[in-house]
């Protein structure tokens, strides 16, 4: 399975919850295959995905889950140890780890060769890991909704990008409706 595959199967999972995606190719992805208010698309700041995530989970009671990317994790390491000493039980980090830069054309990154996120994660203080291969992402997902844990799940997928146009609506417009989804939700 490549990422999109990932996300087609795990959106009837996360469409009523917060999210906060990924930039570049995976935002493109989530807005093509399920726009909702709800979801944050980065359009601009490598990296920042899971700490976003996180501020927005610590800041208010809703569940949110991160769809971040190993190549991004990769270029904020800190956001995994910021993760482990700041739980908030209602964050899911979801990275779908697909060895590759796939936004910049698919160079690969050191997940893909012998550094593995979810030890990582584990050795930064992270109390529930899990990785999976892309087949068994949804469950996992699944279960760490039904969870009261902050959870990190590395999904290890393949690399490949579906062709998508980017996203037309301006960042203001995507970051300006996201809040009112987020006050409505905790009004």
């Amino acid at each position: 399975m490549i990422r999109s595959e990932v996300l087609r199967e795990i959106v009837p999972l996360i469409s009523d919850h917060l999210v906060v995606c990924n930039i570049g190719l995976p935002s493109q992805e989530l807005h093509h295959i399920d726009d909702q208010p709800s979801n944050f698309y980065m359009l601009g700041t490598m990296g920042l995905a899971s700490s976003i995530g996180l501020g927005l989970a610590l800041a208010q009671k809703e569940k949110v889950i991160a769809i971040d990317g190993d190549g991004s994790v990769l270029t904020n390491l800190g956001t995994l140890p910021t993760v482990a000493n700041n739980v908030a039980d209602n964050f899911i980090l979801l990275i779908i780890d697909n060895g590759s830069y796939g936004s910049t054309g698919d160079q690969p990154t050191y997940a893909g060769k012998k550094t593995s996120l979810a030890a990582v994660a584990r050795a930064c203080g992270c109390e529930t890991v899990v990785e999976v291969a892309a087949k068994d992402t949804a469950q996992a997902l699944k279960t760490a909704l039904e969870g009261d844990k902050m959870t990190v799940i590395v999904s290890k997928c393949i690399s490949g990008n579906i062709k998508l146009p980017v996203i037309a609506m301006d960042p203001v417009v995507i970051r300006d409706r996201f809040m009112r989804e987020v006050q409505r939700r905790n009004s």
